[in-house]
C-alpha cells in the first residue's frame, strides 16, 4: 500500500534586518495606549523599580527578618520591584501581590517567575531527551501542561526554554537544551513557545516563556559552565542564533541574556546582541531579564568598575531587568540624574516590562494566578499519562544484536541490576521545579509493574553511583571504591535467563555547574557492567543520562542497548513500554555520541578541511589513535522493525530564487512489526562565499507504517532553507550546486542534487 505524504519543510528563519512580525500574542486590548498612560504616571524611581526582580527566599506571608528582608518588604510595598522569582504557592503569590497593590501608589502588579524547565509538578523528560522524540505536539503539549500546573501554583512566568546550541558534552547543562543542531532546536523552540504562552498570554492557564541564554553560553571553552566564548560572526549567526530568532518570531515574552562574554564582551552587556539584533533588526516587543546577578557579575569580568559602573553598562546595552544584581536599584538613578544614563533608555525598558505585564492581564487583574482551587481542578492522572506517552516517544534504541528486544515471552526469570534499577529520584531529573524527590516510577517497578505472576524479577543493586547527600547546589560525591555489592549482582546475573542492566548518571552529575572532564560511566559501573557481562551475556543495557556518554566498550560487547535518558515521573512505566514491546522505539539522538571525550565538541553538521581524509597519510584532518566519526550520529536510532529509503525524486534540477522544487523518497517497513520512522532531509551548498557544513538538517518527519507498507514523504525546498550568513554579512542564498539527502540519521542517506541559478 502506498501513501503520499507532502511535509513543508519548516522554513527556518531567516536573521535578515528586515523587520518581522515578532509580536506577543494577546487579546488584551490598545496595551500601547495603556503602556503610554502608566508610563505618564510615574516617577524615575518608580521606574527603575520595575527593573528590579527579587528573589523569594524569605518569608512572604510572616514578618520579614534581618534587615535586607525587612528592606525587601518596604520595597515591594513602594512599587519598587517589577517581578520575583521563586514564589511559589498561590498563598505566597497572593501575599507578595498584595504588598504592592494595597500600598504602593500606582500599584504595578508585579511578575512571579520560576525555573519550569521539564514540568512543574508532573515531570516529563529532561529537554535533551525529549528532543530525542522529534515529536514537536508531544514537546508543545508537555509545555503546555506545565503552564497549566505552574500557573495553579501562582507562577505565570517561566525562565524556559532554553535553546543554547551545545556541541559538547563536557557542559552540564546540555541537558536542559535541545542538542546540536539549530534547525532542530528553532522548531522546538517554536513548540515550547507555543505550549508554555497559548494563542492568548492573557489565557491564565498560559504563562510567559523565556528564551535563554543569548548568547552563546552553549559554547562555553572546554565544556566548562560560565566560560569564556570564542566564536567568530560567521558561527554566531549561522549557528547560535537562529533558534532565538525562531522564537522571537513565535512572540516569545522575554529573553535572557547569557553568563558568557562573547569575543570579549560579556552578553548581558553586549549592545549589537541585545539592541542591534533583537531589539531592533528583528524588531521584537518583549523585555530581556538579566541571568542571576549576570550585570553584577560583570564587575568579575574585569568589564565593569562596580555595581554602579554595571548597572551603566548593561541598559546602555539593552537588558531590561536586573535578576537578584542589585545593579539597577543601586546606581540607576543616580546614573540618570547625573547624566550618565538617558533617561529614555529607563522609559524604553519600562515600556516593554509593562507591555508584557497587560499582555498578561495581570492590570486587569493582578491575583489571576493567585485562585486557591486552581491545582485542585488539575487533572493529575491525565498528565502522568502524557508524562509516560512522551517518555517512551523519547527513548533511543542503539543496539540490538539477535533481536534481544522486545523480550521474548521465553524469558521467566529476569534480573534488574545497576545503581539506576530501583532509583526513583534520578528519572526526575536535574532543574525538577516543584517535582517531588523519589517520585518517579523505577526501572524495577517498571519491569514488575509489566510481566505476569509466572515471570520472576530478581533485583540486585550491585553499588552506589553517589555517596552521600544529593542537591541541586553541591557536588555529588562519586563512588569509586565501593565494590561489595558486585558479588551478589553476578549471583543474580547468571541465575536469570536475562539482564536488565541500569546505569547512567545520578539525577545531579548533569544540570547547571556540574561540567565534566570524564563522560563515561562513572565510578565502578564500567567494572560492574564488565562482570555482570561475564556472568551472563544477554544484557540489555539502560543508560538514564543528561548528557551523551562516552560508551565504547558497551557498545563493541553489549548486545542491547537503550538510551533512556532522565525521562521523568513515568520513567519506569515507559522503559517498560519499550523493553516488552508495548511500544516500538522510535527515538532519535538529537546530539552525537562520542568514541572518546577527546573528540568533543562533536557535532555532525561540520565543515570541509583542505585535508578532510587520506587514510594513508598522518597529514590530514582526523586522530591517529581513534576514529574522527561518532560513535553513533546525529540522527541516529534503531527500531523493532526495517524502514527501507527509495531513490530520491526531484521534480526539477533547477531552482530559482523565487521559486521551489519539491523532493520525494519512498520509505517502506520492510520488518513484521508497525513501526514510525523520523525521515530527515538534509542539504549542502558545495560552493559558497564562506565555508559550509558538509550536511544541515532541513526538515524531518515522523512517518508511521504499518509491515510491508509504503509511503512518499515529500519535502519542498524553498529558498530560505538555502540562505546563510555570508561573506558579506548578508543573510541570502548563493546561486550554486546543492546536494540534497534524506534518510533515516545523519549517515545513512539518498543523495539527489540540484542547481540554484
Amino acid at each position: 500500500m502506498k501513501k503520499r505524504i507532502l511535509f513543508l519543510a519548516c522554513l527556518f528563519p531567516a536573521l535578515t534586518a528586515t523587520a518581522q512580525d515578532a509580536e506577543i500574542k494577546s487579546s488584551v486590548k490598545n496595551v500601547e495606549a495603556k503602556v503610554d498612560s502608566v508610563l505618564s504616571l510615574m516617577t524615575l524611581e518608580e521606574k527603575v523599580g520595575q527593573m528590579v526582580q527579587y528573589s523569594g527566599t524569605w518569608d512572604l506571608t510572616g514578618p520579614a527578618t534581618g534587615d535586607q528582608n525587612q528592606y525587601r518588604k518596604e520595597q515591594l510595598k513602594k512599587g519598587l520591584v517589577g517581578s520575583m522569582l521563586n514564589v511559589l504557592s498561590v498563598d505566597a503569590t497572593r501575599e507578595a501581590q498584595k504588598l504592592v497593590m494595597e500600598n504602593s501608589r500606582i500599584k504595578i502588579p508585579l511578575m512571579f517567575g520560576y525555573d519550569v524547565i521539564h514540568g512543574y509538578k508532573t515531570m516529563f523528560p529532561v529537554p535533551l531527551g525529549e528532543t530525542a522524540s522529534w515529536d514537536l505536539e508531544a514537546m508543545e503539549e508537555t509545555a503546555r501542561i506545565s503552564a497549566l500546573e505552574a500557573a495553579a501554583d501562582g507562577v505565570n512566568w517561566t525562565f524556559a526554554p532554553m535553546i543554547d546550541i551545545s556541541r559538547d558534552a563536557r557542559w552540564g547543562r546540555i541537558m536542559e537544551g535541545a542538542g546540536e543542531d539549530p534547525f532542530l532546536t528553532s522548531r522546538v523552540a517554536e513548540a515550547k513557545v507555543r505550549g508554555y504562552q497559548g494563542d492568548d498570554l492573557s489565557n491564565p492557564a498560559s504563562i510567559a516563556a523565556t528564551a535563554k541564554h543569548f548568547a552563546g553560553y552553549g559554547f562555553a571553552e572546554a565544556g566548562r559552565d560560565y566560560n569564556t566564548v570564542h566564536v567568530g560572526e560567521n558561527e554566531l549567526h549561522n549557528t547560535i542564533l537562529p533558534p532565538f530568532k525562531a522564537a522571537a518570531n513565535a512572540g516569545v515574552a522575554t529573553f535572557m541574556n547569557s553568563f558568557n562574554d562573547l569575543d570579549g564582551t560579556p552578553a548581558t552587556g553586549h549592545r549589537i546582541l541585545q539592541r542591534e539584533i533583537l531589539k531592533g533588526n528583528w524588531d521584537w516587543d518583549g523585555f530581556i531579564v538579566s541571568d542571576w546577578a549576570s550585570i553584577a557579575e560583570m564587575r568579575d569580568h574585569g568589564f565593569a568598575e562596580d555595581l554602579t559602573h554595571a548597572a551603566e553598562i548593561a541598559v546602555k546595552a539593552g537588558s531590561d531587568m536586573d535578576m537578584e544584581g542589585g545593579a539597577y536599584e543601586t546606581g540607576l538613578v543616580e546614573l540618570v540624574e547625573e547624566g550618565k544614563v538617558d533617561e529614555e533608555l529607563i522609559n524604553e525598558a519600562v515600556r516593554r516590562i509593562l507591555r508584557v505585564k497587560f499582555k498578561l492581564g495581570l492590570f486587569e487583574n493582578p491575583y489571576r494566578y493567585s485562585d486557591p482551587q486552581a491545582m485542585a481542578r488539575i487533572d493529575r492522572a491525565a498528565h502522568r499519562a502524557v508524562a509516560r506517552d512522551v517518555a517512551k516517544k523519547s527513548i533511543v534504541l542503539l543496539k540490538n544484536e539477535k533481536n534481544l528486544l522486545p523480550l521474548s515471552s521465553s524469558v521467566r526469570n529476569i534480573a534488574v541490576i545497576g545503581p539506576l534499577a530501583d532509583d526513583k529520584n534520578t528519572p526526575i531529573g536535574n532543574w525538577r521545579a516543584q517535582g517531588e524527590a523519589n517520585s518517579a516510577v523505577s526501572i524495577l517497578e517498571g519491569v514488575k509493574n509489566a510481566v505476569g505472576k509466572d515471570v520472576k524479577v530478581t533485583y540486585a543493586k550491585g553499588a552506589d553511583l553517589g555517596v552521600g547527600e544529593r542537591s541541586f547546589l553541591k557536588p555529588l560525591k562519586i563512588n569509586t571504591t565501593d565494590r561489595s555489592g558486585f558479588k551478589a549482582a553476578v549471583d543474580a546475573a547468571k541465575k536469570a535467563d536475562l539482564v536488565i542492566l541500569a546505569l547512567g548518571e545520578d539525577a545531579f552529575q548533569s544540570g547547571e555547574g556540574r561540567s565534566q572532564v570524564n563522560i563515561g560511566l562513572a565510578g565502578v559501573q564500567k567494572d560492574l557492567m564488565k562482570e555482570v557481562f561475564a556472568a551472563n551475556k544477554n544484557v540489555v543495557l539502560v543508560l538514564q543520562n543528561g548528557r551523551p556518554l562516552e560508551i565504547s566498550w558497551a557498545s563493541e560487547n553489549i548486545p542491547a542497548i537503550l538510551v533512556a535518558w532522565q525521562l521523568g515521573t513515568e520513567s519506569g512505566n515507559a522503559i517498560a513500554d519499550v523493553l516488552f514491546g508495548k511500544y516500538n522505539p522510535s527515538g532519535k539522538l538529537p546530539v552525537s555520541f562520542p568514541r572518546a571525550v577527546g573528540q568533543e565538541p562533536l557535532y555532525y553538521n561540520q565543515k570541509m578541511t583542505g585535508r578532510p581524509t587520506n587514510p594513508t597519510d598522518v597529514t590530514y584532518s582526523a586522530y591517529t589513535d581513534e576514529e574522527k566519526t561518532a560513535l553513533y550520529p546525529f540522527g541516529y536510532g534503531l527500531s523493532y522493525t526495517t524502514f527501507k529509503f527509495g531513490d530520491l525524486k526531484l521534480s526539477s534540477n533547477e531552482m530559482t530564487q523565487q521559486g521551489s522544487i519539491e523532493v520525494t523518497v519512498p520509505v517502506t517497513n520492510t520488518g513484521n512489526k508497525a513501526g514510525k520512522e523520523v525521515v530527515q532531509l538534509y542539504l549542502r551548498d558545495l560552493v559558497a562565499s564562506t565555508t559550509r557544513p558538509v550536511i544541515e538538517l532541513k526538515g524531518f518527519e515522523l512517518v508511521e507504517l504499518q509491515p510491508g507498507e509504503t509511503k512518499e514523504v515529500t519535502f519542498e525546498i524553498t529558498n530560505e532553507l538555502l540562505e546563510f550568513y555570508n561573506a558579506d554579512k548578508k543573510w541570502t542564498s548563493e546561486p550554486g550546486e546543492f546536494q540534497v539527502m534524506v534518510g533515516g540519521n545523519s549517515v545513512d542517506l539518498k543523495k539527489n542534487s540540484f542547481e540554484l541559478n
